[in-house]
């Protein structure tokens, strides 16, 4: 598989362990908005290359990605020290299951997240195929603290004051956000509060039915594990490409 060498062009830290990154974007690299690529940094070795989902959405002219720092981790303890036209290994086919094209229409999108994997749907709720395929698009994030809220609070912001974005998210996007360990507006694991129907009372919204709504899942094992028991139990079905169908969740993790 053939490769880039693209340029940083912005780096923000938004925690200690939380930064994004944005590079050039090749002329003839194309994506689909929700997939991931391997990236990874040069050096005179083969060079570590991790499975990154891609932030931006896909007519953008910039790649964006958000990462943790692991510690001590191979590629992002060294990941974590970029700056401003340093270069990143980016290879040139993206992949991934959170695509569009495996889950059938629906009234009702919930894009499920915790952590760093709000990526891809900081990419999928800024593509306008999102909403003619879906009446409403509801996106959850959960993180330990609040600080670690502030990259898709950004994204979010980004979504209702940009004129474009506006004009085709309005009154279709609703973004809920909780903590496990800070004490905010809304506290607790999203599993436990689809369990216990505070968050459906919390947004005024009805429970989740397979029978006029998809799901994308998107962040630990753990998490992304117990949330499809969950959904099978509901009746949903994992879908795919050549068999859409009514939840898909990722399966690629960055260390």
């Amino acid at each position: 598989m053939s490769k880039f060498l693209q340029r940083v062009l912005s780096v923000t830290h938004w925690t200690d362990n939380l930064f994004s990154f944005q590079i050039e974007r090749p002329k003839d690299f194309k994506f689909k908005s929700g997939e991931f690529v391997m990236i990874g940094l040069p050096n005179n070795e083969k060079p570590i290359l991790r499975a990154y989902s891609i932030c931006s959405p896909s007519w953008d002219e910039k790649l964006e990605f958000y990462s943790i720092i692991v510690e001590n981790g191979p590629l992002t303890s060294k990941l974590k020290n970029i700056k401003i036209n340093d270069e990143i290994v980016l290879m040139s086919k993206s992949t991934g299951t959170l695509i569009l094209d495996a889950l059938r229409p629906a009234k009702r999108l919930f894009l499920l997240s915790t952590g760093t994997g709000f990526a891809p749907f900081s990419s999928i709720i800024r593509d306008p195929e999102t909403y003619d395929k879906f009446g409403q698009v509801i996106v959850t994030h959960t993180c330990r603290y609040k600080s670690e809220l502030h990259y898709s609070e950004k994204i979010i912001g980004k979504c209702f004051n940009d004129e474009i974005l506006k004009s085709f998210i309005e009154n279709k996007l609703i973004y809920y956000k909780t903590t496990t360990q800070d004490v905010t507006e809304y506290n607790g694991r999203i599993t436990t509060k689809i369990k216990d129907k505070s968050f459906y009372n919390d947004l005024k919204l009805t429970n989740l039915n397979f029978s006029t709504d998809c799901v994308m899942i998107c962040g630990s094992l753990d998490f992304n594990n117990e949330l499809k028991k969950l959904l099978i139990e509901k009746g949903f079905q994992e879908g795919a490409t050549n068999k859409p169908s009514t939840f898909v969740l990722e399966k690629a993790f960055v260390g």
